[in-house]
């Protein structure tokens, strides 16, 4: 059986071992029908990834010659020799058919989706181990080595976010389970790629007080502070001034209550 995976580089597998294709343009093709796998994706929405406003007039038959180009590389490696049926004519598109258990887009999804619901149900244990085996899944940016046109690019930019808010969630159930100190140098990492994101330092500065580092909590909101006052010109949210204001009050053991329960209802709509 054929196993797809988009979660980094655009990968292949069979049971002998990779069968990726390696051209360019059939590559960007097989990467758009992953990503809408099941679904049927239209000639003219593969011609507008490939060349998007300026396709060459023979783009219609090159597009479909990528089809077949597919079909002829996968068809040793489907059962029965079906390949037609798993990637499928459908009118004027076409549709490849996947199993859940063939693609890791998919297993991402299924993982994130249950450790959010563990979360909700008050179970932080088995919402950070479903949380990281879905993250674990990741290998690098999706599809970071597939030229992206529209179609695609809009997809990496959905699943990254997807990705960033399932990194949240994990960090959200590390901290329920009191895992503060853990959870310091990776927060820290984080805001060095992305110093703007308030989430992050919130729980940094909760991270810091919990550890009993108080006065390094302080100091990561004054940092936050100085930062958005010289880069945007903004002053810290009202949710952090409150948090900042239980640090100062020496509230810092974050059993969901008060501020700490506002903070992590609302980091859900950031």
């Amino acid at each position: 059986m054929l196993q797809y995976q988009v979660l980094g580089r655009l990968t292949v597998t069979n049971d002998l071992g990779d069968c990726t294709p390696t051209a360019p343009m059939a590559r960007r093709v097989l990467a758009q029908l992953l990503l809408c796998a099941n679904n049927i994706v239209m000639l003219d929405a593969i011609i507008d990834e490939l060349w998007g406003d300026k396709p060459p007039k023979s783009a219609v038959p090159t597009a479909q010659t990528y089809i077949y180009q597919l079909r002829r590389q996968f068809e040793p490696w489907v059962p029965d020799h079906s390949v037609e049926q798993v990637l499928a004519t459908c009118g004027t598109g076409y549709m490849l058919r996947v199993e859940p258990e063939q693609l890791d887009l998919g297993a991402f999804f299924r993982l994130a989706k249950q450790g959010r619901t563990a979360l909700a149900a008050g179970d932080p244990a088995a919402a950070g181990r479903l949380l990281r085996q879905a993250l674990g899944l990741w290998s690098g940016p999706a599809l970071a080595d597939v030229t992206a046109g529209p179609s695609i690019q809009a997809h990496v930019v959905h699943l990254t976010e997807q990705r960033a808010h399932t990194v949240e969630l994990r960090i959200q159930a590390d901290a329920m389970l009191g895992r503060h100190r853990e959870l310091v140098g990776e927060l820290k990492a984080m805001l060095l790629a992305d110093p703007l994101n308030e989430w992050y330092h919130a729980q940094l500065i909760k991270a810091l007080a919990s550890s009993g580092r108080r006065n390094e909590s302080l100091v990561a909101y004054q940092h936050l502070r100085k930062t958005l006052s010289t880069e945007l010109g903004l002053e810290p949210s009202e949710v952090l001034r409150e948090l900042h204001q239980e640090v100062l009050a020496g509230r810092d053991s974050w059993t969901g209550r008060g501020v700490s329960e506002k903070y992590l209802s609302e980091q859900a709509t950031w």
